[in-house]
């Protein structure tokens, strides 16, 4: 069940930062073309750009926690044995949840603030902007409790692969 919920969630997240990713580069080809054929910017493009790769970058943090791809020096926990290297991870899941959990304690903050304050070309409210590091925080702490948990059973079962 666990697992089903897990792949569906990394289904959807692919497909809206796709999404998004296109909408982004198709907006910001169609403001170069306005701007250099036809001597006419849009007000509101480069700002939907800018607040699009917000969202993909926020939420692109959990993408890469999911495939371990986010940038690590392992050079002294790789020459520890695997239990102390299943520790030193569950340490780090723990800091990486802590951290987030901040992120989203001041991101809510500011989307309080900022609710009424308009981005000056879409229009649309300045907390949209900062709903977007909430979520990617979000879904980045669940995909950590599932590392840390996973990195603790490892610890308990002293689950050894080689």
């Amino acid at each position: 069940m666990r697992s089903k919920i897990i792949n569906r969630l990394n289904a959807l997240e692919d497909i809206v930062l796709v999404s998004m990713f296109a909408a982004m580069v198709g907006i910001i080809f169609f403001q170069v073309i306005m701007r250099y054929v036809f001597n006419n910017s849009l007000p509101w493009s480069e700002e939907l750009g800018k607040f699009l790769f917000v969202w993909l970058s926020w939420l692109g943090i959990s993408i890469g926690h999911r495939r371990r791809e986010h940038i690590k020096i392992t050079m002294l926990v790789d020459k520890v044995p695997y239990t102390l290297q299943k520790v030193f991870e569950a340490v780090t899941e723990l800091v990486l949840i802590i951290i987030c959990a901040v992120v989203i304690y001041y991101g809510v903050l500011m989307i309080g603030i900022q609710i009424n304050i308009p981005y000056a070309g879409i229009k649309i409210s300045t907390a949209w902007g900062y709903l977007s590091l909430v979520l990617g925080c979000f879904i980045f702490i669940l995909r950590a409790g599932v590392y840390f948990v996973q990195a603790i059973k490892s610890i308990k079962q002293k689950d050894i692969v080689l």
